[in-house]
């Protein structure tokens, strides 16, 4: 009788143990895919972002290359006034500055999007080379 109440009793825990991890394993199972779900989500948000702040950055660079056509048309103009021996090295710089101009907007028109990492590494370079752009246009103002 004692055999038969302890093999109950053993069947009994076992039983309980069973369920009991079982649903530790499914509760697991959907916390896990929740968290697959979140992660999906945030990546989700994390691309709309970037492209925004690429769509964003792409509006802001195309304003300050549209800028810069506007002062190289301005020092044109001006150009056409004097006639001096000083006039053929300004044209230079000039035509120099509106072909560089001209390759800055084609390269940010041309750029895909390839990871916020190369993204950050382009806008910086781009941001270098705009305020080397709008610096030298200072200069030959002077």
């Amino acid at each position: 009788m004692k055999k038969i109440i302890l093999a109950i009793a053993v069947s009994f825990i076992l039983i309980v143990v069973f369920l009991i991890s079982r649903n530790t394993t499914a509760e697991k199972i959907e916390k896990a895919e929740n968290e697959i779900v979140e992660a999906n989500n945030d990546l989700d948000q994390a691309n709309q972002e970037y492209i925004a702040d690429m769509e964003k950055y792409k509006q802001e660079a195309a304003a300050k290359i549209a800028a810069n056509d506007k002062s190289i048309s301005d020092f044109n103009a001006r150009k056409e006034y004097k006639k001096d021996k000083a006039t053929a090295e300004y044209a230079n710089k000039i035509a120099e500055l509106e072909q560089k101009n001209s390759d800055m907007g084609k390269q940010m028109d041309d750029y895909k999007a390839q990871g916020k990492d190369k993204w950050e590494k382009f806008k910086e370079q781009f941001n270098i080379e705009l305020d080397k752009m709008g610096k030298a246009l200072k200069d030959i103002a002077k």
